[in-house]
């Protein structure tokens, strides 16, 4: 009698970093940033370099993510806190069904606060949320009450202990040491949990962990050993092209700890570069940790691991600071598969694969790993682009973001990128291939006219039939009203 095996389930790990740019990687060729366990990660596996945060700030983001959804059908087009999250189908969820034990330790950002979202377990810490601070926040919702992290710190350092201890805000660019022993770090902490985790798991049963880390995020607060070594040396400067406006920079924004540009004296951008730096391999150290616990656990080599972030940080780029514009340095993401032979794709390592990819595409991916279907989602697997890297799941992306007078729509192919700022009307093109850094804003250039009049058609034909009448059909619209979130 003819048997048939079934391939054993693969145990998911997805390491998720909050605000972490897709080149800030020595993986991705970053002549500053050190990150030996991550590079390792990427030498183990598949690089997807044109990975894209299609909405990129942090709760549109991890819906696409959590929900495998395009903007349009989760509905989260901007930043908007305190909104219930309730979706049908879920990563965690779908995976739970598939029959692996679910498990997010760190940041999940959705509401209410303790909204599992599909999660047999969490253990939390969203980091400092405004909108769980304030002091008309009912209890359960407030972070001195439902955030794991926070709860566990005043344990061990009294009842006033806190991450503002250190006097920085959670948008800031101002830069200072962690101000307690490194092991009260909450990037420490997510990893001590992780690896309790792996010491009290049912053997028995595969494993779905999101190690779900809030740095390199602000406040920009790495251990000082860290931050040193990163203070003295010559960094990259921020990249300022041809096109920049640089009256925010040079008005009160500049001057504002927590601005949208970043700061305009020369050591406090030394500062926030090393300190952001500094974060990074700190939390390259610990995801080493995680790593070697695996192996200890014997549970690597059955282990799929996704690593990669919500969106990036413009980190004086353009004169800008935070995320959520349309810019390289904000949307463009890390994305590595590593140690596909877990899911059963042997010879992968140290690749690199140029197709389109998106947060949208991890749900599928890693429901295709655990050999679940996923008809409900917008996005693709990336399995299948491993073993056919001419394979592609789209030619383009179409991103967006609600921010005020800075909204915008955006669509990127693995060679360009169009901008349309849908509040002003004015638009942007950029030859990435030639111009990676976004540093000559190429749109009254006569030869390239052809190639704009196409990738406008292509967001007129995205944004036809949304409510906010960004376009007649035709032409598009600028001035409309955009909130951050569809009806």
């Amino acid at each position: 009698m003819l048997v048939i095996m079934k391939r054993k389930k693969p145990n998911i790990v997805l390491i998720m970093t909050d605000q972490l740019r897709g080149d800030s990687l020595g993986c991705t060729g970053h002549p500053d940033v050190k990150t030996p366990y991550i590079d390792t990660l990427a030498a183990r596996g598949v690089t997807f370099t044109h990975a894209y945060s299609s909405c990129p700030s942090c709760i549109a983001a991890r819906a696409a993510l959590h929900t495998g959804l395009a903007q349009e059908h989760h509905k989260r087009t901007g930043y908007e806190d305190c909104v219930r999250w309730d979706y049908p189908h879920t990563l965690a969820g779908e995976l739970g069904k598939a029959g692996y034990y679910t498990t997010c330790i760190g940041k999940m950002h959705v509401h209410p606060l303790r909204n599992y979202l599909g999660f047999d377990n969490v253990i939390l810490h969203d980091g400092y949320l405004h909108a769980a601070r304030y002091e008309d926040v009912k209890q359960q919702e407030s972070q001195f009450y439902a955030d794991d992290y926070f709860h566990w710190l005043r344990c061990n350092l009294g009842a006033a202990a806190d991450t503002t201890d250190t006097g920085l805000d959670c948008n800031s660019w101002v830069v200072r040491p962690w101000c307690y022993e490194e092991k009260y770090h909450p990037t420490n902490w997510v990893t001590d949990n992780c690896l309790d985790f792996l010491r009290r798991r049912d053997p028995d049963q595969p494993f779905f962990l999101m190690a779900s880390y809030l740095k390199p995020h602000p406040p920009l607060d790495p251990p000082a050993y860290y931050l040193e070594r990163y203070l003295s040396k010559d960094l990259q400067k921020p990249f300022i092209g041809t096109w920049e406006d640089d009256s925010y920079i040079n008005g009160p924004m500049g001057r504002t700890f927590d601005s949208k540009t970043g700061p305009v004296d020369e050591e406090l951008i030394h500062e926030m570069r090393a300190g952001y730096y500094a974060l990074i391999t700190h939390l390259d150290h610990q995801i080493g940790r995680l790593i070697m616990a695996l192996v200890e656990h014997k549970l690597y080599d059955d282990t799929l691991i996704l690593f990669t972030s919500d969106h990036g940080e413009e980190l004086g780029d353009h004169h800008m600071f935070r995320k959520s514009r349309p810019y390289e340095g904000s949307c463009h993401i890390p994305m590595i598969l590593s140690n596909l032979k877990a899911a059963g794709l042997d010879g992968h390592e140290n690749e690199k694969n140029s197709a389109l990819v998106e947060l949208r595409d991890v749900m599928p991916t890693l429901l295709d790993a655990a050999g679940a279907s996923s008809p409900f989602c917008d996005g693709g697997s990336m399995l299948p682009l491993v073993d056919d890297p001419g394979r592609k799941l789209r030619s383009y992306i179409h991103g967006e973001h609600s921010y005020a007078q800075w909204s915008n729509h955006w669509i990127v192919t693995e060679d360009d990128k169009y901008i349309w700022h849908s509040t002003s009307g004015q638009e942007q093109y950029f030859d990435l291939d030639a111009d990676p850094h976004e540093l000559n804003d190429l749109i009254g250039d006569k030869s390239k006219e052809g190639r704009i009049a196409s990738l406008r058609s292509t967001l007129v034909k995205e944004l036809t039939g949304r409510p906010e009448g960004f376009t007649d059909g035709t032409s598009l619209v600028a001035g409309r009203d955009y909130p951050p979130l569809l009806p």
